[in-house]
């Protein structure tokens, strides 16, 4: 039994010491393998940092335009939108929006006169302008544009990355100064369409003649203007002043347009009862003639013998008329042989004896 269990004890040990060595053996080939490849993983590793710490890439978006410079000097072609490559640390990509842009000139709390990140508008106070007679004045202008796409690089290496404030606000002010200070603070209102135009068209006229045309002008808004408190007072005093007039105005036109109408109405009442009598006395002097004529034509007709048959025939009718009452009296006209008046009526003195 020793004999065996020491046989036994010491082939486990040695079966033990072999698998050992096989797994040191094993783990040092491991070691052996990364070490051949960790040069490049580090490699690649530190590329990989370098490329995200010094970024030799740009990406432009629409609406945007790249300016690439070498050294310090401004490439004069412009980089579209898409992702370009430079070379880190000798060139360098600016990205410069092209998009509409606006700067308002108004008289609102808080206006800010430095252009927030990424919204392409700038809010500035309102333009102060002297009117012909040196009184102030304020006018509130909304002007929009553009950077000419073409011409960003050769704008940009002129004027800088502040040439919104070296282009358009110096002209718009001068413009807008120029314009009002023309007209008194009392003409401004009326004068407002006229006004605005000429601002439009001096502004515009003034960015075209720009060397290479840095910028685009698109429009050109006059949105309010603010006279003194005076002045507004004194207008308002005039507007009622000519209100009252208008209507005062209005009163006397419509009086006379009233009066106009009665007396159309009694002209033409006049002119009706004119027309009515004239018509009367046409229809009665056409009666009379209408009667002289049958007179005429009825004296033309008689003769002799139509004159005794009347008699006859008058005489037949006393004869009938002495048959019914034999004491009537019988009158003659003179001058004619025709009686043509008979009184039917008793004798005075027989009706007294009767009585």
């Amino acid at each position: 039994m020793p004999a065996d269990l020491n046989d036994y004890f010491n082939k486990k040990n040695k079966n033990s010491n072999e698998n050992n060595q096989k797994n040191f053996n094993f783990k040092m080939s491991d070691f052996k393998f990364f070490g051949k490849i960790s040069p490049f993983v580090y490699t690649i590793a530190i590329l990989i940092i370098f490329v995200i710490l010094i970024k030799p890439f740009v990406i432009i978006n629409s609406g945007e335009m790249g300016i690439k410079s070498n050294t310090g000097k401004y490439d004069p072609e412009p980089i579209t939108p898409g992702l370009h490559f430079f070379l880190p640390f000798i060139q360098k990509i600016t990205i410069i929006d092209t998009r509409i842009r606006q700067i308002n000139y108004a008289s609102f709390e808080g206006a800010n006169e430095n252009l927030s990140f990424g919204s392409g508008v700038i809010n500035k106070n309102s333009i102060s302008v002297l009117d012909s007679r040196g009184l102030p004045v304020f006018i509130d202008v909304t002007v929009q544009y553009r950077l000419n796409p073409s011409q960003v690089p050769q704008t940009i290496a002129t004027w800088g990355l502040n040439w919104e404030n070296k282009i358009i606000d110096p002209v718009v002010r001068d413009v807008v100064r120029s314009v009002v200070g023309k007209y008194t603070a009392e003409e401004l209102p009326t004068n407002r369409n006229t006004i605005a135009a000429q601002i439009e068209e001096g502004i515009g006229k003034t960015i075209s003649t720009q060397p290479n045309k840095p910028v685009e002008l698109r429009a050109v808004q006059l949105r309010e203007i603010i006279l003194p408190s005076k002045v507004k007072e004194q207008i308002e005093r005039v507007q009622i002043a000519k209100q009252e007039a208008e209507r005062a105005k209005y009163e006397v036109e419509r009086a006379n347009q009233e009066a106009l109408k009665k007396a159309a109405l009694a002209e033409g009442e006049a002119n009706a009862t004119i027309i009515s009598a004239k018509g009367k006395a046409a229809a009665v002097k056409i009666q009379a003639d209408a009667q002289a004529y049958s007179n005429k034509e009825i004296a033309n007709s008689l003769n002799n013998s139509l004159l005794t048959l009347k008699q006859i025939e008058t005489q037949k009718e006393f004869n009938e008329a002495l048959k019914i009452n034999k004491d009537a009296k019988i009158f003659l006209t003179p001058g004619g042989a025709v009686p043509n008046i008979w009184v039917d009526t008793k004798d005075a003195k027989k009706q007294s004896s009767l009585q």
